[in-house]
């Protein structure tokens, strides 16, 4: 197998890693970029016992048919029933079996692999390499974590889209988890600038859906789910869902996200109601029936398949062309997973289309393939609410339901122009001095005017108060210090202007970048006393 140029950069970087010292190394790379066939590669050239490891039955088989392509033999760890499907699949595809029970490398379920402990243990002793699919989950004390201490003897490679994980705990050896290098892979951008996955257009429709009373679970990080599933339910998102995909998407191959197999069902039949074959998958669907629905997606006979947590993470789907979101959700991963489903090429596709009806986009603070800094250290923690200065959040345009940065006063998509509802504070206008009204901006102004006035009229004022001389003076002499302050904030702020204009940014959309990185207008900044002055300068300066 011929990997692409991005993969054989990666195959080569982790050989260097591992030739570096490093026992256990995590790869990122995008959904859609083929880490499957990477690590087939690299097991392929293995000399030794090798085990791959994935966290559900229809990965173990979704991987030995990888491991299939490559010609390479192994045995299956996992439930008879498994391996007789697996096996029949290696027909179908192959026109021969490439199971061998005597075979050097292995795949198998997590769970299969710790039940089986005591009976595998002097095989585990022999395997020199293990590979861990979806490798955000392992942490030292977890089940991932376990199933690789089971190989006392080996390297490891963990791959996943996502390094991270939404209860913030780190992926490294020095944190909570196992990994000592992070590796890179190209971007989802880079993947879509280079035609290897599809660009995508993302439609947000409003919704009735209200999460305010849903609690985080402190194990997961992501929604409770019980109070998400009544949430839903309470809510027209069945509707919704099939009429936004009558509206952007009709007839084009498409897979829906769910809460819960009622509701997969429920969309299920609105659908078929509205004309469009479909069926409804989820882990409590036979194995054998889940494949033989996935066959007729991939033939075409049915036009959506509606599910429930089984295509997230690592599942192959034939390529599709959009992707309906029921299901909200607060693990990066899973949105991403989801998202990065309909970026699959296939001849003829054109832009893959997102309809996200729960807010994922926003949550998340805009679609996976915005720059992200990942490391392997703990999320910091950060009180729930408070603005993260990096990220730029995202408005819905009120005529194409499309998102955009909200540091744009025009939705790029359809021109139509945003109103903000008051004008009287600069936290209603993002920040924004064009779009304040003039007796807001009098105010501000007179804020900045009494900072700027000489420290004498200061000195002067608290003598005809009745301040003693001494008072008077040092009242004065602070007045100074915030000015000498001010003056520097204030040349920064220049600077900045400048800087955003040289990248042909007018003043309106600075303002509100401004606004979002810094959490203070640029006439209030003006205002500000001596200590705040010089901690904003003090960012400003940092940044440039």
């Amino acid at each position: 197998m011929i990997l692409r140029p991005y993969q054989a950069a990666q195959h080569d970087e982790i050989l260097t890693a591992w030739r570096s010292g490093a026992r256990y190394v995590l790869a990122t790379a995008p959904t859609g970029a083929g880490k499957t066939v990477l690590f087939s590669v690299l097991l392929a050239e293995h000399v030794g016992a090798a085990c791959v490891i994935a966290h559900r039955q229809e990965l173990v088989a979704q991987i030995s048919l990888s491991l299939a392509a490559v010609g390479v033999r192994h045995s299956i760890i996992g439930p008879h029933s498994v391996v007789k499907l697996i096996c029949r699949l290696h027909q179908r595809e192959f026109g021969q079996s490439f199971y061998d029970p005597a075979a050097k490398i292995a795949v198998a379920g997590v769970d299969t692999l710790i039940r089986r402990r005591a009976d595998l243990s002097r095989w585990c002793d022999q395997v020199t390499l293990w590979v861990l699919d979806e490798a955000h989950h392992p942490l030292k004390d977890n089940k991932w974590g376990q199933a690789v201490a089971m190989f006392p003897n080996a390297r490891g490679l963990g791959v996943t889209a996502t390094p991270c994980r939404a209860d913030g705990k780190g992926l490294g050896a020095h944190a909570d988890g196992i990994f000592e290098l992070l590796l890179e892979g190209p971007s989802m951008r880079e993947l879509i600038t280079q035609g290897y996955l599809s660009d995508y257009t993302i439609f947000c429709p409003p919704n009735d859906l209200d999460l305010t009373s849903v609690e985080r679970s402190n194990a997961t990080g992501d929604f409770k789910h019980k109070q998400l599933v009544t949430q839903v339910r309470r809510s027209h998102l069945t509707g919704d869902v099939v009429q936004h995909y009558l509206k952007h998407a009709k007839g084009r191959l498409g897979v829906t996200f769910a809460t819960d197999v009622e509701s997969a069902h429920n969309l299920a039949a609105e659908y078929i109601r509205a004309g469009v074959p479909t069926a409804a998958v989820s882990a409590k669907t036979p194995e054998r029936d889940r494949h033989e629905l996935i066959r007729r997606f991939r033939d075409g006979a049915l036009r959506q398949l509606v599910n429930v947590d089984l295509f997230g993470e690592g599942f192959d789907l034939p390529a599709l062309e959009v992707v309906s979101m029921a299901r909200p959700t607060h693990s990066f991963p899973l949105y991403t997973q989801q998202f990065g489903r309909g970026l699959r090429l296939f001849e003829g596709k054109g832009r893959a289309i997102i309809i996200d009806h729960v807010g994922n986009v926003a949550r998340h603070k805009g679609p996976p393939d915005k720059p992200r800094v990942w490391t392997l250290d703990r999320r910091e923690s950060r009180r729930r609410g408070a603005l993260d200065p990096d990220v730029i959040p995202l408005r819905v345009c009120v005529e194409c339901t499309q998102p955009f940065e909200a540091v744009l006063r025009v939705c790029p998509n359809c021109s139509a122009a945003y109103t903000p509802a008051r004008r009287d504070g600069p936290q209603f206008v993002d920040g924004d001095l064009i779009e304040l009204d003039a007796a807001t901006l009098a105010a501000m102004r007179g804020e900045i005017a009494r900072i700027d006035e000489p420290a004498q009229n200061v000195a002067d004022r608290a003598n005809r108060a009745g301040a003693p001389g001494i008072v008077a003076a040092s009242q004065a002499k602070q007045h100074r210090k915030r000015q000498e302050a001010q003056h520097s904030l204030r040349a920064l702020i220049d600077m900045y202007a400048e800087a955003q204009r040289a990248r042909g940014r007018e003043d309106s959309e600075a303002y509100r970048r401004f606004w979002y990185r810094y959490g203070v207008d640029v006439m209030s900044a003006q205002a500000l006393g001596r200590p705040e002055a010089e901690t904003l300068a003090c960012k400003i300066l940092g940044d440039m």
